[in-house]
């Protein structure tokens, strides 16, 4: 993927990103009264909300850092071996730091 093409879909990624991340965020709409019930509930979705935020904080540094190799001249080599990053693993995710080789050893380092 050409660095052009690839900064704009990263921009367009980083602004939903940072849209999400403000709706996660942002205080709620509506106050209504709330029963015993509804604090057990609010407990799980206030769960949810975080675990959502908590993976869009981490895709918006991902992204960051791909527009940061683009800005180094290194985009598109895997951060670990320095070899390429496949063709079609930066169509399909252009955050992608690792080949997949490098990124299939750090998820089992995990």
């Amino acid at each position: 993927m050409d660095h052009t093409t690839a900064r704009e879909r990263l921009d367009s990624m980083l602004a939903e990103l940072d849209r999400s991340i403000r709706v996660l965020t942002g205080e709620p709409v509506a106050v209504r009264e709330r029963s015993a019930a509804d604090a057990g509930s609010d407990l799980t979705e206030a769960d949810r909300a975080q675990a959502m935020l908590d993976v869009a904080v981490a895709q918006r540094r991902a992204v960051v850092n791909a527009l940061r190799r683009i800005d180094d001249g290194v985009y598109g080599e895997c951060v670990d071996c320095g070899k390429p990053v496949p063709e079609g693993r930066l169509e399909a995710r252009p955050e992608a730091a690792r080949c997949v080789q490098c990124q299939s050893k750090q998820e089992r380092r995990r």
